[in-house]
């Protein structure tokens, strides 16, 4: 008996990890600890612990005399929904969530467990950095969990939570993975902090200005999405991973659906202002496709003149592309191509096919997008469309102009259905401006006529269709029907591209 009572009490131990007070002093900043937020993420009764004696071997600096169970990271597997899933959770009550050598081996354990079991893997960071102590051991610790971040990129889903401070090199992790979340106010991300960025550069900064949320989703685009607290953050992720397959050899889980497919939409007939100026929210246009009106989008504070984000039709996930109107009239600039290329890439790794909605007049002028490489961030977004073989089914509902109607999944980018309302207008760009260069020199009457003459002749989707460029043009009320049936002819789709080791995507 009193050997069961050693395994209990070791244990009650090891769930105590940095002991009462420091969890009261977690709880305090309003965050969860390590074992609570695993809790909330995983069906309840599922986690299975890994390592929960494991402790470091350090013997420098006094070390030896102070050995936790678990060594600040707590390891293991479960389910969400009922589907496979492995964690990390990183305690940041037990010496600051530091990593340490042997803290590194637990995570990487689980990581090798989930690519051989085709799991995605869900990593909790809340970490004070590389243990000082364990010196070289502790990065070295990092570097092995970095080569399974790229080992295991495009094979398992890869998903981040930042819940408390992730610095210096530890960053380099979860931005490796392919979804980062953050909690507003007790979170942040740098290489630098704010006193190291204050000696060299002399610039004043708080650790929320230079790394929180806020930044992150607005500014650098680093992270997806930024939630109240920890629970909300959890409670999200979870609804993220149904939208996911388990790894690239599994089709996305399909979901019993209660929306018919042949739902008519008829206040989408009138969704584009008649006149070609006026903006509409393409948001409007995304929940009448989507089964029961649910949009997950994915990074919604950043480039809000491109939408990404999840939908299902039929039960099915889909990716989803859209330019925004309302947003810089819709353009694509440097922003939104990363954000859009990065989100294409992601569907075409784990076999979700892709819905565009376009409505762009071109790519926004100025010296800023142009020496900030616009050529080059444009590229990204082609070269993502063009290299994905999953289905891929594009809608046109107003304009498609220039380069910019190339890059949006069009037929020669072999997107398998090209569908337009009768609203679109595809062209080189816009009557006026075509009009000026084709009849330079003329009156201002006579360009005014040439103009109403080009619109009519030019802007519609009629010239495209004629050259089989757009499949077919369509009633917009029709258009979930439309698109549904399209995926659904394309569930079997086998495309394959040349052998190649990898492609060299323009970075």
């Amino acid at each position: 008996m009193d050997i069961l009572q050693e395994l209990e009490d070791r244990r009650t131990a090891a769930r105590l990890g940095g002991g009462e007070k420091r969890i009261a002093a977690q709880h305090s900043k309003g965050k969860l600890t390590a074992r609570e937020r695993i809790d909330l993420l995983l069906d309840e009764g599922s986690f299975e612990e890994f390592d929960m004696f494991v402790a470091h071997r350090c013997t420098d600096f006094g070390m030896e005399q102070d050995r936790p169970a678990g060594d600040g990271v707590v390891t293991g597997w479960g389910t969400i929904n009922g589907r496979l899933v492995y964690v990390f959770s990183q305690d940041f009550t037990v010496m600051g969530g530091s990593v340490s050598e042997t803290h590194g081996k637990k995570i990487c354990k689980i990581m090798d467990l989930a690519m051989q079991n085709g799991a995605p893997v869900i990593g909790i960071n809340d970490s004070g950095g590389a243990r000082i102590q364990e010196g070289v051991a502790s990065l070295a610790a990092y570097g092995e969990v970095f080569q399974r971040n790229i080992t295991a990129s495009g094979v398992i889903p890869q998903i981040s939570l930042i819940m408390g401070p992730c610095a210096g090199g530890a960053v380099y992790s979860p931005a490796m993975t392919d979804f980062i979340f953050m909690v507003k106010d007790s979170s942040y991300m740098f290489v630098t902090g704010p006193d190291v960025v204050k000696t060299v550069t002399n610039e004043v900064v708080t650790a929320e200005e230079l790394g929180g949320a806020g930044t992150h989703t607005r500014k650098s685009s680093v992270a997806d999405a930024a939630f109240e607290n920890d629970v909300e953050a959890l409670a999200e992720t979870r609804r993220l991973f149904d939208f996911l397959p388990l790894s690239n050899r599994e089709k996305p889980p399909v979901r019993p659906f209660f929306d018919d497919v042949n739902r008519i939409e008829d206040s989408l007939d009138t969704l584009v202002p008649a006149n070609p100026n006026s903006p509409y929210d393409m948001k409007e246009l995304i929940l009448k496709i989507a089964d029961e009106a649910d949009f997950y989008e994915i990074q919604a504070e950043f480039a809000k003149n491109i939408l990404t984000g999840f939908i299902r039709l039929e039960g099915s996930t889909v990716g989803v592309v859209a330019n925004q109107p309302m947003v810089l009239a819709g353009c694509l600039d440097i922003d939104s191509s990363r954000k859009a290329a990065r989100f294409v890439r992601f569907c075409d790794a784990f076999e979700i096919p892709v819905l565009t909605l376009v409505d762009v007049p071109g790519f926004l002028p100025g010296t800023a997008q142009e020496y900030g490489g616009v050529i080059k961030h444009g590229a990204k977004l082609l070269f993502a469309y063009g290299e994905a073989t999953v289905p891929k089914v594009t809608v046109i509902t107003r304009k498609a102009y220039g380069g910019a109607y190339d890059v949006m999944a069009s037929k020669h980018l072999n997107a398998d259905f090209n569908y337009a309302w009768p609203t679109a207008e595809i062209a080189v760009m816009g009557a006026k401006g075509a009009t000026e260069i084709i009849h330079r020199g003329k009156s201002a009457e006579e360009i005014a006529e040439r103009t109403a003459e080009y619109e009519a002749r030019f802007a519609n989707p009629f010239v495209a269709a004629e050259k089989g460029f757009i499949d077919e043009v369509i009633m917009p009320h029709s258009t979930r029907k439309r698109v549904c049936r399209a995926f659904a002819s394309l569930r079997n789709k086998k495309a394959a591209m040349p052998w190649k080791k990898h492609d060299n995507i323009p970075l």
